[in-house]
């Protein structure tokens, strides 16, 4: 297998190994499954010794609502350093059947015991995407409805806004249209933001995000600083920047999820290298929902095997980078230059299983929080290796 390769095959411009592996997904959805079609394709035979199995168990119950409060989609999750776990969920639900409100944030004690909700009706909440506790134990929420990012206190109070809401008395005030290419970006704005992450000092770097396709940085201050990125294919090029991390080092990982790889920058956006994951897929892989993804879906890249959804960098010194797909439901455990060490999980309803990760948090190497939409839960992972 190889995951650190260029993305497109400049001849067919396609992902290589993408024929292939689009016929499997062809094969098994035609009832061409286990041996037979492994027998077509040996090169896509999963074998343990291949691709390296992690033990892991999810602990029951790692979060408890009090009565009569619930999650909707859950969309992010995230930790302080007390360890009190904060989930952002498309729960509360406001408003009509299309376009309702939809954005609720809870934090947890570190046993599992509710505290509290945080932005209560709060103004910029519309479409919930991703929550992140800085180094201070700031609470950072991006609300993809109203292309905001909020930063709140460790006591829940608000202390810096980014973006700005649609104002609802405008005659012109309707859903973001997804023209291609996008309109040109505009500083300190942002549409359909998608995810923050911090350096060393204290500079907050923003994915944005569906329609924008760039990355933003603004400085401790919330000074705006820069923008780098455009919707594409290139090195340095995005399509749906979804998730985002920074490492020790102050480099930026960005989960280019439409382009199906991971992009590394260094701060200031200068394009260092990038990796896909490319992971044979098992014969009796399942959609978490729907179809099996398609010729025309695979080609999309969000619903392709290894696609990134989300991403999340363990802390310490030996830190390690974990990423997360919808199909078939995985989360692969890789080194920072995109070596891959283990792989675990599938898609599914029970425990130990996933529909659709949308945010992870990575407290340590062996343990993760992942949020997810279709299960509307939090699942806490104990990885044994």
């Amino acid at each position: 297998m190889s995951l650190r390769h260029p993305m497109y095959c400049p001849c067919c411009d396609i992902a290589p190994g993408a024929a292939s592996r689009r016929r499997f997904l062809m094969l098994a959805a035609q009832g061409v499954q286990g041996a037979a079609a492994l027998a077509l394709f040996p090169h896509l035979a999963y074998a343990d010794n291949d691709v390296p199995a992690i033990a892991y168990d999810s602990v029951p119950d790692p979060v408890r609502l009090p009565r009569d409060v619930y999650f909707g989609e859950c969309s992010g999750v995230a930790l302080n350093s007390a360890g009190h776990i904060f989930v952002l969920s498309r729960g509360n639900s406001i408003g009509p059947a299309y376009g309702a409100a939809a954005a609720q944030l809870l934090e947890f004690d570190r046993n599992g015991r509710f505290v509290r909700e945080i932005g209560h009706n709060l103004y910029a909440w519309s479409f919930a995407h991703t929550v992140k506790v800085d180094r201070q134990d700031n609470v950072w929420v991006t609300d993809k409805g109203s292309d905001m990012i909020i930063k709140f206190t460790p006591e829940g109070r608000v202390a810096m806004v980014f973006g700005r809401k649609q104002e609802a008395s405008d005659e012109e005030t309707a859903p973001l249209k997804h023209p291609n290419p996008p309109l040109p970006s505009e500083p300190g704005r942002f549409r359909q933001v998608t995810d923050v992450a911090w350096d060393t000092a204290g500079n907050t770097y923003i994915s944005d995000g569906y329609i924008n396709s760039r990355v933003a940085k603004v400085d401790k201050d919330g000074n705006w600083l820069k923008s780098w990125g455009e919707r594409g294919k290139e090195p340095g090029q995005f399509h749906t920047p979804h998730s985002i991390a920074v490492d020790r080092n102050g480099l930026v990982y960005v989960a280019d999820r439409s382009n199906r790889r991971i992009q590394v920058f260094d701060g200031e956006g200068n394009f260092q290298r990038q990796f896909t994951i490319d992971v044979p897929v098992p014969s009796d892989a399942r959609p978490a929902i729907g179809n099996m993804p398609d010729e025309a879906a695979i080609a999309a890249g969000t619903f392709a095997p290894g696609s990134p959804w989300a991403i999340c960098i363990s802390p310490g010194p030996n830190q390690v980078l974990y990423c997360a797909d919808a199909f078939p439901g995985r989360i692969y455990k890789l080194s920072l230059d995109g070596k891959l060490l283990g792989v675990l999980g599938r898609s599914g309803k029970q425990l130990k299983q996933f529909g659709w990760i949308h945010e992870m948090a990575c407290p340590a190497e062996n343990t993760l929080f992942v949020a997810e939409l279709l299960n509307w839960r939090v699942q806490k992972l104990v990885l044994h290796g």
